[in-house]
C-alpha cells in the first residue's frame, strides 16, 4: 500500500490524513484554523509518525502555485491573522523530505471529484464550495486550472436580487458573489444562521438567485461537463432544485446539450465525495506529486 498524506487547509478549520493510491481515506482529523505557529504545530505532530511517501495539501487562498516564483507555497493576500505571507510548504518541507502536490482547496476538490467522485471519468467540472466563504476550483481538460494565479471565483460581481438591500460583507469588494450568498452573509442578512431558516423561508430564493447566477456564468464561460456544490450552505437540499429552476431560466434555452435541456438533475450536482471532497482532492494532489 502507498501511503499519501493530505491536508486540506480550510479557513475555518484544517483536516488531516492519509490514504492510499485508490482514493481510500485511511485516517483524518481535524483542528481549528488559529495563527500559524499553532496550527501547523498541529499538523506537523499529525504526520509525524504516519510515514507518508507523498503529502498533497489543498490551501485556502490566495496562495502562490507559480513554481518558478521566489514565493511559491506561500499563502498570500489573505485577511486571516498572520496567514498573509506565511510560507505554509516551506514550513512543510523543513520537516518532512517528501514529494508534494499544493494548490488551491478548491482546486484540489475538483481534482478529487474528477478522480473519484461526482465528475470520475470526465475531463472536465467545476466545484463551488459555498461555506464560511465563496471558492470555485477548476479542472479542465484533465487537470486543475491555473493561469496568472488561480481562479477566484468566489469575488465574481453578481447582479443584485431586486429585493435584496444587504450590503454585503466582502472586505474587498463588498457585494460580490461571497459578499452576499456566503454563509455569513445569510447570517448578516436575515440575523440568525442558515442553519436555523425554515426550508420555505425566502433567504433560499434569493440564495439560489446568486448560486445560480454564478452556475449560468461558468456554464457560458467554461462549459465544463459537471458543476458541483459543496460547502456548508450546500447543506441546505432544498437549494439544489432551486438553483437548477434558476439556471434554466437564466440561461433562456440558449446553450443547447441534452446535460441543460433535460439533464440538469445530474448536471449540477452535489460532491459524490461528501465532506470528504477537500480531504481527497489533496490526497489525489499528493499521489499525483508522487507519480511525478
Amino acid at each position: 500500500m502507498t501511503r499519501i498524506g493530505a491536508i486540506e487547509a480550510g479557513g475555518t478549520k484544517f483536516v488531516c490524513g492519509y490514504g492510499d493510491e485508490t482514493g481510500r481515506i485511511i485516517d483524518r482529523v481535524s483542528f481549528p484554523t488559529e495563527r500559524p505557529e499553532a496550527t501547523m504545530a498541529n499538523v506537523l505532530a499529525y504526520f509525524e509518525d504516519k510515514q507518508v511517501e507523498a503529502i498533497g495539501v489543498g490551501s485556502f487562498g490566495p496562495i502562490d502555485i507559480n513554481p518558478e516564483s521566489p514565493t511559491y507555497g506561500y499563502v498570500t493576500t489573505t485577511p486571516k491573522p498572520g496567514w498573509n505571507g506565511f510560507d505554509f510548504l516551506g514550513a512543510m518541507k523543513k520537516k518532512f523530505d517528501v514529494p508534494y502536490g499544493w494548490d488551491t482547496d478548491v482546486n484540489a476538490a475538483a481534482f478529487g471529484e474528477a478522480k473519484w467522485g461526482a465528475a470520475q471519468g470526465l475531463d472536465s467540472c467545476v466545484y463551488y464550495t459555498i461555506g464560511t466563504g465563496v471558492g470555485v476550483g477548476v479542472y479542465v481538460e484533465g487537470k486543475p486550472v491555473h493561469g496568472l494565479v488561480h481562479p477566484e471565483g468566489g469575488h465574481i460581481i453578481t447582479r443584485r436580487h431586486p429585493e435584496d438591500t444587504f450590503e454585503g460583507f466582502c472586505p474587498y469588494h463588498s457585494d460580490c458573489l461571497e459578499g452576499v450568498a456566503a454563509g455569513p452573509a445569510l447570517e448578516k442578512r436575515w440575523k440568525v444562521k442558515g442553519s436555523e431558516l425554515s426550508v420555505d423561508h425566502p433567504a433560499w430564493e434569493m440564495e439560489a438567485y446568486y448560486i445560480g447566477q454564478a452556475v449560468t456564468n461558468t456554464i457560458l464561460l467554461l462549459s465544463p461537463k459537471k458543476i458541483i456544490l459543496g460547502g456548508g450552505v450546500m447543506h441546505q437540499l432544498q437549494l439544489f432544485p432551486l438553483i437548477r429552476e434558476e439556471v434554466r431560466k437564466q440561461l433562456n434555452g440558449y446553450v443547447s446539450a441534452e446535460e441543460i435541456a433535460s439533464g440538469l438533475d445530474s448536471y449540477i450536482v452535489p460532491p459524490g465525495l461528501g465532506d470528504n471532497a477537500g480531504l481527497s482532492g489533496s490526497l489525489a494532489l499528493g499521489l499525483a506529486a508522487l507519480e511525478r
